[in-house]
């Protein structure tokens, strides 16, 4: 199978795995913290249910979200208060329709065009699998970066150091070794983040 051919089925099986979670809880109070600052579980499920409607605008030609940032915001503030179960439907039915959209994909040539910068059509599904997982942990429903898929985890892996070399000078800098000696789950979460290690600041990636 080719790489996207791969990237595809993981992020069917990450979409299977979120919507089986949510469905396995006792209904969640959508106003409950989530791990990010400032947003709710509301929040971040609301996030993941456009963010896969954006998908489907970018395999159609259109941008990620045709009103830009203040839209996607807002967006995200007009669901977040919705009951558990409409935003579990939610979720379920927008990565569905990415599934089935994904599938039909005979072409993947060409570039789409995100909110940040345009990107190569085929990372399309990497890009969904990284916002299923990421906010998956951020809901803060037993979910953690020790539960990534291994192949996800590697390839987020080194996409991230990528990104750490590019931003230092000459693009040669190495990770510090304290980030090399802990555990690639944590390394991960520091680099998006979402961790601290003692005696390194914020990675500042992104």
């Amino acid at each position: 199978m080719a790489e996207v051919d791969i990237d595809v089925a993981d992020l069917a099986a990450a979409h299977a795995g979120l919507v089986a979670h949510l469905r396995s809880l006792d209904p969640v109070d959508p106003a409950t913290a989530s791990l990010l600052p400032d947003w709710t579980v509301g929040h971040v499920l609301t996030h993941l249910a456009r963010n896969a409607e954006s998908i489907l605008s970018m395999l159609a030609g259109h941008p990620q979200y045709p009103h830009g940032r203040a839209g996607r915001a807002a967006d995200i503030e007009a669901g977040a208060d919705r009951s558990w179960s409409d935003l579990v439907d939610d979720v379920e039915a927008t990565a569905a329709a990415v599934d089935d959209a994904l599938a039909d994909v005979d072409d993947w040539s060409g570039t789409v065009d995100t909110v940040s910068a345009p990107r190569p059509k085929e990372m399309l599904p990497f890009l969904r699998q990284r916002e299923v997982e990421v906010h998956r942990v951020d809901l803060g429903l037993g979910y953690r970066f020790d539960d990534f898929p291994s192949r996800y985890l590697r390839k987020e892996l080194r996409t991230m150091e990528m990104l750490w070399r590019a931003g230092k000078p000459m693009g040669l800098t190495p990770l510090p070794e304290a980030a090399l000696r802990t555990p690639s789950p944590r390394r991960l979460a520091w680099m998006m983040g979402r961790a601290d290690i003692d005696g390194l600041g914020p990675a500042n990636i992104w």
